[in-house]
């Protein structure tokens, strides 16, 4: 279960600095967590994907985070928990003739959300074994994780407290260039619900994010105060997605969360440059963002989300619903 801790695991995954920086500012940046091969590997995979979609077929769905903003509502959005699916980015389209205006590849907002199932690279993150010739190329013992098994995710997981993490969702996300879009203040925990929350974003740079090309910026501690007040959820109506009010848990288990009178929402927020490789942890109640992405270079990143599978409840409202296999599972204590 994730509960705030300052005790670090013997099973290693986080150094006792890191770990602190966790627990302290909701977030925490990890340098060279992917070898130089494996953000190659990743990198093509992903431009793959970007070059040989078909548009012949596609409902030409677009994608948007914010909450005053029209959503993705559709059965191309809301059955692609266990796909790989293309959502374009809002300001790609000319406004007068709907056509796109940019090549296709250059136009994706995300690929979604079953890439850790679906994508034999991406999937080998989750488990090298499953593809060590793609991801070991160049290192010592062919897996993805050589010389770095201390910031695995299954490492990473136990060191935050995890019984049973279980990954529901992956994406790559690009910020295009020109036209990548502003992502405003929000927690991960609204759009992936648990009773209590318990969501952690692993956020990997595929590229270097700056504050040109519309890196994270976060609001430091916000996790211990901020509370997950709404919820992004399959429309009532039984036609798209909506946000409700939280009637449940606003955070996860612990003495050190709750609401504190006086802190802002829009304090100061902090921003997250990082180079390709590394990786940043997200707790699912930290408020973050991104602007957009003005700049002549692009921004790839690959993210997964990771829920607690004991002791919590996954809500049958949530825009995001597993397959009857059920939402993969890194281990079980």
């Amino acid at each position: 279960m994730l509960t705030m801790s300052s005790e670090t695991p013997s099973t290693g995954g986080l150094t006792p600095a890191q770990q602190t920086a966790f627990w302290r500012d909701g977030y925490v940046i990890i340098p060279d967590a992917l070898p130089p091969t494996t953000v190659r590997a990743l990198l093509d995979e992903t431009h793959a994907l970007l070059d040989n979609f078909p548009l012949s077929d596609h409902p030409m769905t677009r994608f948007s985070t914010g909450e005053k903003s029209a959503h993705v509502g559709d059965d191309y959005f809301l059955t692609s928990g266990d796909k790989v699916r293309f959502f374009f980015e809002e300001d790609a389209f000319d406004p007068s003739t709907g056509n796109l205006t940019k090549p296709k590849a250059q136009a994706i907002n995300k690929i979604g959300h079953a890439l850790h199932e679906k994508s034999p690279p991406f999937a080998a993150l989750l488990d090298p074994a499953l593809n060590p010739d793609l991801l070991g190329a160049g290192t010592s013992s062919g897996s993805v994780a050589a010389g770095r098994k201390e910031s695995h995710p299954a490492a990473v997981a136990r060191a935050l407290g995890f019984k049973d993490p279980r990954c529901l969702q992956s994406m790559v996300i690009c910020k295009q260039p020109e036209i990548g879009g502003a992502v405003p203040p929000h927690q991960d925990s609204t759009f992936l619900y648990t009773d209590p929350p318990s969501a952690v974003g692993f956020w990997y740079a595929l590229e270097d994010a700056t504050a040109e090309n519309g890196c994270l910026s976060f609001l430091p501690g916000s996790h211990r105060w901020a509370p997950v007040r709404q919820r992004f959820v399959r429309s009532a109506t039984g036609n798209g997605t909506e946000f409700i009010d939280n009637a449940g848990p606003r955070f996860p288990l612990g003495e050190d969360y709750g609401e504190i009178v006086g802190q802002s929402e829009e304090g100061e927020y902090k921003l997250g440059e990082v180079k390709a490789g590394s990786l940043v942890l997200i707790h699912g109640n930290l408020l973050h963002k991104s602007e957009k992405n003005l700049s002549r270079k692009g921004r790839i990143i690959y993210t997964f989300h990771v829920i607690e599978g004991e002791g919590t409840k996954y809500d049958e409202r949530n825009w995001l619903q597993p397959s009857p296999e059920g939402f993969t599972q890194l281990y079980r204590d």
